[in-house]
């Protein structure tokens, strides 16, 4: 390394959140530019460690160490370099990645991590700055034709290996614009849909084909589908949103969170002049502590909401790594966002038990109450019975597996126990050269768990149609993260 000892003369630093009342009046993402010099500092932390369990507790595997000390050296050019041979997109996992590499840092076991994900994002945005990403055109062409439906972040990592092994691939998506939750479920201060346009751009480039408004299944028969294509990678991801059937669910004003966000985004696309679900001037009820659910809460900011609570019925998470979450595992701890730094109550332990509507079959209230976690079920706290007024209530509790209807039951592909699509371990589905990857196989998973399936689907799928492969396949359907 650059520095062995870096690790002992730096702090962990991050780049500087805007000021919360700025950012609210606007919907730019939230973090101030963080100095080349301080960068390579925190690179410089990096320790000669021997075995990098950072590169371990990567799906992809990315070259962490390496990449780390090129930018410590100023040698950017070779660092995007070795960031492009494991990841497709850094600049998307380098915003929106939860980092389990720096969970995974050595340095970690003892003091703060390795700022990995900034490193990763700066190297990225530099190399775009400076010019040196182009289009990587195939050095033969294969005669071949692959369709991927879905241009999630699986989708597109699958299309983009597939276009550069030769293959004409055409990515088909239902939605209006590409991208999936890229596009629509991530907000836009999350990241800035910018740099999902240019990626696109590069893939246009490239080769592939985008097409639009095609919802497989409906506008596009599966029989044509197969017919039209020598291989099929089905890439839609896990979009069945859980759903709260109690009492009152049919009263107006309660959505789920991909019904909220998606017109949000497109009023920042200019789609929309105002999001027809809006939480202006509205008392805010987020049901769900997940990472759907912060994108609500700062959504909700953005739109002028006058009071947001957000529930989550497992209790609050410790502060440090409790005794049985020891390193290198994700530390199940307490996590603030910047949209929790924006305001708004997040309230643990507790469930809705009902909700109360007005004459008009509005929502005007909920009733819930605290629970505690009792021999593997929760168990209500008796007394603790509570209404809480709210005028938009919408549903964060993720998503249980695709949507079966369509698609999926035309091509007759056979479920896993869990309602996701099954794949051998070449992400091949029962169905003779139909593969899927990413969150339609895996559940709802991570965008660094979504490229690395995209990306080992392709070599799956090239070794299918032409007998072997030069492509990566950095995971099977099977792997797992550190527990």
């Amino acid at each position: 390394m650059g520095d062995v000892r870096g690790f002992l003369k730096h702090d962990r630093e991050t780049p500087t959140r805007r000021p919360v009342p700025v950012r609210l009046r606007d919907w730019k993402e939230v973090y101030e530019p963080f100095p080349e010099g301080h960068l390579q500092v925190q690179a410089s932390r990096c320790m000669d460690c021997g075995i990098p369990f950072c590169n371990q507790g990567c799906p992809l595997g990315n070259l962490i160490p390496d990449w780390n000390d090129l930018v410590y050296r100023d040698q950017w050019h070779h660092a995007i370099d070795r960031l492009h041979a494991t990841n497709n997109f850094p600049e998307f996992t380098g915003r929106l990645c939860p980092a389990p590499c720096e969970a995974a840092c050595v340095l970690g076991i003892n003091q703060n991590p390795v700022t990995i994900k900034q490193v990763e994002v700066s190297i990225v945005d530099r190399a775009w700055d400076e010019g040196w990403i182009a289009p990587v055109m195939p050095q033969a062409k294969t005669g071949k034709r692959v369709a991927v439906v879905g241009s999630g972040p699986a989708g597109l990592a699958a299309a983009q290996q597939l276009t550069r092994a030769g293959h004409d691939v055409v990515v088909y998506e239902r939605a209006d614009r590409i991208g999936g939750l890229l596009r629509y479920g991530i907000p836009e201060f999350k990241m800035e849909k910018r740099f999902l346009d240019r990626r696109l751009d590069q893939m246009r480039a490239e080769g592939t084909e985008f097409r639009t408004s095609v919802n497989v299944g409906v506008d596009l028969s599966v029989d044509e589908l197969r017919n039209g294509h020598d291989a099929v990678v089905l890439a839609g991801g896990a979009t069945a949103a859980r759903d709260l059937p109690i009492p009152g669910r049919e009263f107006k004003g309660i959505y789920q969170a991909m019904e909220y966000l998606p017109p949000s985004n497109k009023v920042q696309e200019g789609d929309l002049t105002e999001s027809p679900i809006s939480a202006e001037g509205k008392r805010v009820v987020i049901i769900g502590g997940g990472d759907t659910g912060a994108d609500c809460l700062g959504t909700s900011h953005r739109q002028g909401a006058v009071s947001v609570h957000q529930f989550e019925i497992l209790p609050r998470p410790p502060d440090a790594r409790p005794d049985a979450n020891p390193w290198p595992t994700w530390p199940m701890i307490m996590r603030t966002s910047s949209a929790h730094e924006e305001g708004g109550e997040r309230v643990f332990s507790v469930n809705t038990e009902c909700f109360l509507g007005d004459d008009d079959g509005n929502v005007r209230a909920l009733r819930a109450h605290e629970v505690e976690f009792v021999d593997g079920k929760f168990v209500k706290v008796e007394g603790t019975d509570f209404d809480l007024e709210t005028e938009l209530v919408l549903l964060a509790m993720g998503f249980v597996g695709p949507q079966v209807p369509g698609m999926i039951e035309d091509l007759g592909v056979e479920l896993d126990p869990r309602g996701n699509v099954a794949r051998n371990d070449d992400f091949m589905t029962s169905e003779s050269g139909v593969f899927a990857c990413g969150d339609m196989g895996r559940g709802q998973s991570l965008i660094v768990w979504a490229i690395a399936e995209g990306r080992s689907c392709a070599s799956g799928v090239d070794r299918w149609l032409m007998g072997e492969t030069a492509l990566p396949a950095p995971i099977r359907p099977t792997d797992r993260p550190i527990s």
